[in-house]
């Protein structure tokens, strides 16, 4: 049956049915925030008398409205013990202020937050779409975005964070790839780096896509024109994401400005955590961490995640659905998830910052069992309300961080 509506609809323009498909998803998110906001009590961050406004400005999107209303501070604010407190400079400027813009129009910041949020939501869709089409059919390209629209993390949709802004103008930034037209990169790199940290794994993804493209000039021919594209894009991808860093560093007078903002976080779950940035240390001392939280032995953590990389690779290798998205995905799932092995620190957002992983829904989506992605679908709507549950209605402990 479900497939019987997805034939019908696919006959008419894909940003209709992808439009039907967005506004259902949202409404049941909706549906289940207003839940959340009902089922918050006084042990909640939200307290007894929350409600739908109260949960979609919550957590992160209070630092997009600081951010908007105060900009960056010039001196970086410290903790009791000297290290640097947290501050504006852990977020950047493109959505906080485009928020601004609209919610000047419309009435308010958080109105224009929730706006941009909902509009580049729905462009994620419709890009997504485009993408997943130049490799799949169109219903299991439909499915992804319906698994995409209607998934565990549905409610970053609707609420005052820079993601799907970001992930609209990834999508984008990539299918322009696939496409091997790069015109428009040139505007989506400095605009993506300026939204989310994250730029710097979209570097390392041309790098190794040159390579590729490198290594197979004699299947595909490589013009020297798209050559002089990559090898600029790349650069200015690298530029782009150092950039703020620079920033932050001439308008406090600091050199470690941004970095120091990034750790202050990190002392949430590491209370003595006061030394520098270093790749990769993140991870594995968030292995033992966790490991040691859970009553495990605290060495197994960095012999697990060897464990975690190794499967993770495998699967971008040589999962036959995985392959199907072709290598261009392949090459950003890898990158994203080797900057974020570099310099993250695993903890409750892992699930939001895995997002930019969007693409390999359509590895989820591939097969063509009617009773695999409506299961999968329902599992999707499942967890949202786990998710919703947890950050929202309960928002009690540090594992409850979106």
């Amino acid at each position: 049956m479900a497939d019987v509506v997805l034939t019908r609809l696919r006959r008419l323009p894909a940003p209709v049915p992808i439009a039907l498909v967005y506004v259902a998803a949202r409404v049941v998110t909706t549906l289940f925030l207003i839940a959340a906001a009902d089922l918050s009590g006084p042990a909640s961050r939200f307290g007894p008398d929350a409600d739908l406004g109260t949960l979609v400005l919550g957590w992160d999107a209070q630092w997009y409205w600081y951010v908007a209303v105060n900009g960056y501070p010039t001196t970086l604010p410290l903790t009791a013990t000297g290290a640097v407190a947290e501050n504006q400079w852990a977020f950047l400027p493109v959505y906080p202020y485009l928020s601004a813009a609209v919610g000047a129009v419309i009435g308010s910041w958080g109105a224009g937050a929730v706006v941009v949020s909902l509009a580049a939501g729905y462009g994620a869709c419709l890009a997504l779409h485009r993408l997943l089409r130049r490799r799949l059919d169109p219903a299991a390209a439909m499915w992804a975005v319906a698994f995409f629209a209607a998934g565990p993390l549905g409610a970053l949709f609707q609420v005052g964070y820079a993601e799907m802004l970001f992930l609209f103008l990834l999508l984008v930034a990539l299918e322009r790839v696939l496409a091997r037209r790069y015109a428009w990169l040139y505007v989506l790199i400095p605009v993506m780096g300026f939204t989310r940290p994250g730029i710097l794994a979209f570097a390392l993804f041309l790098g190794l896509y040159g390579l590729w493209r490198l290594r197979r000039r004699r299947v595909e021919p490589l013009p020297p024109r798209e050559i002089v594209h990559i090898v600029a894009l790349g650069a200015l991808a690298t530029v782009v994401g150092f950039a703020w860093q620079v920033i932050a560093a001439v308008v406090t007078g600091d050199p470690g400005a941004y970095l120091a903002t990034e750790l202050a976080w990190r002392r949430n779950w590491l209370p003595d955590a006061h030394g520098g940035f270093i790749p990769f240390e993140g991870f594995v001392t968030a292995s033992q961490f966790w490991f040691r939280t859970w009553g495990l032995p605290s060495a197994l953590g960095p012999i697990a995640l060897v464990g975690l990389v190794a499967a993770t690779a495998a699967v971008l290798l040589r999962e036959r659905h995985v392959r199907r998205l072709g290598v261009e995905v392949r090459l950003w799932s890898a990158s994203y998830l080797l900057y974020l092995l570099a310099v993250f620190f695993p903890q409750s957002s892992t699930f939001r910052l895995l997002l930019p992983l969007t693409p390999l829904a359509g590895a989820v989506a591939a097969p063509r069992s009617t009773a695999w992605r409506v299961a999968v679908l329902v599992v999707g709507v499942t967890l949202q309300w786990w998710w919703i549950y947890n950050v929202y209605a309960l928002a009690q402990t540090f594992w409850q961080i979106p």
